[in-house]
């Protein structure tokens, strides 16, 4: 089976989105943060390719067609951020220190639980970068000495775990200002973080793209340092 649906180009991008429009009919019709569609398409494509006896290799291949929607994808983001250009200059100074201590907080708590459970370097240089995008974070752990698979994984699930709880510990710790949820959801769960705060505000959203940029190259330049702590 899993030879045939090597061949079937056709069949994971569907089962992909499929299992996200699925979440979406879920999210819609419960209202529950559980049932983020994200987070049930990843969930259901990973059973899918598990039952099928396929290989991650092979469903990468036949999902190609959407990974390559992802650049564009992502360059769309800085379009609300235009709109809202005016209201980011009001407000820069705020954005620029709640990103650097979004950066500095994910690092020092990576570099204090590495030691507290005994991590080695490899294993440490791994989760660093582990709330920025992709491409970024792949970049940072090659470069350190990582596990590259590994920095993808963790990237992924903390962009998820941002989009579900996200909304949530805003409304919890009463944070209700657009400009400073775009920059705790973009700084700490990136893409993935970004796309739950445009459901929540424009600004938000605009924000919180900001907030994916300045991030990456914070912790391009500050994870070098925190390297070499451990």
């Amino acid at each position: 089976m899993s030879g045939f649906l090597a061949e079937a180009g056709w069949f994971w991008p569907v089962v992909s989105l499929a299992a996200y429009f699925l979440g979406m009919w879920l999210a819609g019709r419960f209202h529950w943060a559980i049932f983020n569609p994200l987070l049930i398409a990843i969930g259901i494509t990973i059973g899918a390719v598990v039952l099928s006896g396929s290989s991650y290799e092979q469903y990468q291949a036949s999902a190609q067609s959407l990974s390559s929607l992802l650049t564009p994808a992502t360059v769309c983001l800085a379009i609300p951020l235009y709109e809202k250009l005016a209201c980011l200059k009001k407000n820069l100074k705020a954005v620029l220190a709640g990103i650097l201590a979004g950066v500095l907080t994910s690092l020092v708590s990576i570099l204090a639980l590495s030691a507290l459970f005994g991590l080695d370097h490899q294993q440490y240089v791994t989760l660093l970068p582990k709330s920025v995008t992709t491409a970024i974070g792949i970049g940072i752990s090659q470069e350190l000495g990582g596990l590259v698979s590994v920095t993808a994984a963790v990237i992924a699930v903390t962009g998820v775990l941002g989009n579900v709880t996200g909304a949530g510990l805003c409304r919890l710790l009463r944070i209700r200002d657009p400009v400073a949820q775009g920059v705790a959801l973009g700084t700490s769960a990136h893409v993935i973080g970004t796309a739950r705060a445009m459901e929540m505000d424009e600004l938000a959203g605009a924000v919180s793209s900001l907030s994916i940029a300045v991030a990456g190259v914070l912790t391009v330049l500050c994870a070098t340092v925190f390297s070499t702590f451990l």
